[in-house]
C-alpha cells in the first residue's frame, strides 16, 4: 500500500516535470523612461498611453519615452524516448540488478500470528482487588 503511494506521487511529479520543460513562455513588460508599469505572461502588456510620437518646437519628431520588451523562454522542442533495447548489454545488465535488489527491499513480512486474537478472558464474578486489599495508588 505504502509502495502504490510512492508510486502515485512519483508520476505526478514527473508528469508535471514534463508539462513544465516543454511549456514555452513569453513575458512582455512595458516602462515608461526607466519605470516598469506592467508585465503580462502569455499576453500582450498594458501600454501607459505615452507612446505616441511627439513633435516638438522646430517640427522634429521626437522619440516616445515608452519602451516594450519582449523576452521569450523556449521549452524543449522534441522529447526523446529510449526503449529498453536502445541500452548496451552492460546497462541493461546493471538496470536490471539494481531494479531487482530495490524491489526485493520492499518485500512484505508474512502476517505475524497472535495466539491470543480468539481468546476471550474470563467474567468476573467477584473484584480480586478488593478481596486482596491492593489498591493502586
Amino acid at each position: 500500500m505504502k509502495f502504490s503511494y510512492t508510486h502515485k506521487v512519483f508520476s505526478i511529479a514527473l508528469s508535471f516535470l514534463v508539462l513544465f520543460s516543454t511549456l514555452s513562455l513569453t513575458i512582455e513588460k512595458h516602462f515608461c523612461g526607466d519605470t516598469l508599469i506592467d508585465v503580462a505572461i502569455f499576453s500582450e502588456a498594458e501600454i501607459c498611453g505615452m507612446q505616441d510620437i511627439k513633435m516638438d518646437q522646430d517640427g522634429m519628431m521626437e522619440k516616445s519615452c515608452c519602451k516594450n520588451e519582449k523576452e521569450v523562454i523556449d521549452g524543449v522542442n522534441k522529447l526523446v524516448t529510449k526503449s529498453f533495447d536502445d541500452f548496451h548489454d552492460l546497462q541493461k545488465l546493471v538496470l536490471i540488478a539494481y531494479s531487482y535488489s530495490y524491489i526485493n527491499l520492499f518485500e512484505e513480512l508474512p502476517n505475524a500470528v497472535i495466539p491470543h486474537k480468539n481468546y476471550s478472558p474470563p467474567k468476573l464474578i467477584k473484584d480480586i482487588y478488593v478481596l486482596d486489599e491492593t489498591y493502586l495508588i
